[in-house]
């Protein structure tokens, strides 16, 4: 994994998990801007899946459990559509507290690959 995008991509989660929870105690239904959050959220997964396949063959394989990680990986990507999908079905200010509980869920689990990654020793 690349530790300068994990950092980015849990700023990213968090910060956006952060302002789709307040907006949603706010009463603010979804919108653009809290689909767009984890519309990004999404991207930002899909590129380290990529850099999870490409990083090993280029010499930087992880320190802990490939299986673990992979499933961490592959749940992760699976969250963002899935509260969208919740929050478009049920239109209501709750849906945005379920997308930001999501984003911030992410975040945790992306901390938790990098130190899958590169942390645990054999």
């Amino acid at each position: 994994m690349i530790t300068w995008f994990t950092y980015v991509e849990v700023a990213v989660a968090a910060l956006g998990g952060l302002l789709c929870v307040i907006l949603g105690l706010a009463g603010r239904r979804p919108s653009d801007l809290t689909v767009g959050i984890l519309a990004l959220i999404e991207l930002l997964l899909i590129v380290q899946v990529v850099i999870g396949i490409v990083a090993p063959l280029t010499g930087n394989p992880p320190t802990g459990s490939l299986l673990e990680f992979w499933v961490y990986a592959v749940s992760a990507v699976l969250i963002p559509p899935a509260a969208v999908v919740w929050a478009l079905l049920e239109r209501s200010r709750w849906s945005t507290v379920i997308m930001g509980v999501a984003a911030l869920a992410i975040a945790v689990m992306v901390w938790r690959m990098h130190v899958i990654w590169t942390v645990q020793g054999a």
